[in-house]
């Protein structure tokens, strides 16, 4: 722990062209800053020429040009390097250890002219996934998943299925190949251990995770699955998501639309759903109106949704949801009249 914390603190100064305070180190290597002034006392007696300058502007800083050498990238480094974009979702994983010593060292192996090049790529872009006005909640167990992920190594899952009276839990054993974080809510792609076929699972409803196999023992290196290389994990995901979306639109609303709400149908409801609508729209009528055949998740769910679209949109059927609206039209009308 302490030699990982020496070699942060010397390409923390190698990285800087001017001191670095007591008070800057403390805050970057999480320590106080008596331990501080301990650690630059050690890399002193090592042989590492850290020099301390007293005084209140005073600080730590590296002389003589010193350059260590300890900036080859480990394998965790190399891979959360390339997720250092988003910050959240590293924290969330349990990278952002790694993701910190690979910027460090980047930044160390740098020409002086381009160090200030990750602050300002920072101050260009922030990506911030969760949606507006959702809090986001990391799944306790995210870390062990994300572990296992890039470790190839199978794992055994306690999951939780429906809701209520449906609720219950399954055991399966999983092969995962990998995370998506889409509005704020985690998903592990995993292929079923023996059946060779792909599923996508919450990871918020995962009540217990741990691999199969010890690391260390006999037979570890048999824990762990052999990835096939043709999985695309962005295109797996596309098709998931879309069959996803059709698998629970059961049922079919007939509307007629004006030119207004044509515009702002994907808006109100699924974006699948009404792209399907649309396409399969006839011609307007006389009044400018386009009958569509819609599908939704259920009547309640489209009586929610349509209510956006006011008079731009009329039910036509099923008769039920035509009476939701009509006493909607009435209610209305009293409470403006």
């Amino acid at each position: 722990m302490r030699a990982a914390r020496l070699i942060k603190m010397v390409l923390l100064l190698q990285s800087r062209s001017s001191s670095l305070t007591a008070a800057e180190l403390a805050r970057e290597l999480e320590v106080s800053e008596r331990t501080v002034a301990r650690d630059a006392q050690a890399l002193s007696e090592a042989g590492v020429p850290v020099y301390a300058e007293r005084g209140r502007a005073g600080g730590y800083r590296l002389v003589g040009g010193y350059r260590t050498r300890l900036t080859g990238l480990a394998r965790g480094e190399a891979e959360a390097l390339f997720l250092s974009g988003v910050p959240g979702a590293l924290r969330e994983m349990g990278l952002e250890d790694a993701a910190s010593a690979a910027r460090l060292k980047v930044s160390a192996a740098l020409l002086p002219s381009l160090r200030d090049a990750p602050r300002t790529a920072a101050q260009r872009f922030h990506l911030d996934a969760p949606g507006w006005f959702q809090e986001p909640r990391t799944p306790e167990l995210l870390p062990v998943v994300a572990e296992a992920v890039w470790d190839d190594r199978r794992i055994r899952a306690r999951y939780r299925r429906g809701e209520g009276e449906r609720r219950r839990e399954v055991v399966r054993e999983l092969e995962p190949y990998g995370l998506v974080l889409k509005a704020g809510v985690w998903y592990l792609c995993a292929r079923v251990a023996g059946a060779g076929s792909f599923r996508t699972y919450r990871i918020d409803r995962f009540t217990a995770v741990e691999p199969v196999g010890a690391p260390g023992a006999p037979e570890a290196q048999e824990d762990r699955f052999a990835r096939d290389e043709d999985f695309d994990l962005p295109a797996h995901w596309a098709d998931q998501a879309e069959r996803f979306a059709r698998s629970i639109l059961r049922t079919e609303v007939v509307l007629r639309l004006s030119e207004t709400g044509v515009r702002g149908l994907p808006h109100a409801v699924d974006p699948v759903a009404a792209r399907d609508a649309l396409a399969r729209a006839g011609e307007p009528d006389a009044a400018g109106r386009v009958t569509v055949v819609l599908r939704v998740e259920s009547e309640e769910v489209a009586h929610a949704q349509l209510t956006a679209l006011g008079p731009e949109a009329e039910v036509l059927s099923p008769p039920s949801l035509r009476h939701r609206f009509t006493e909607d039209a009435a209610r209305w009308a009293r409470l403006y009249d």
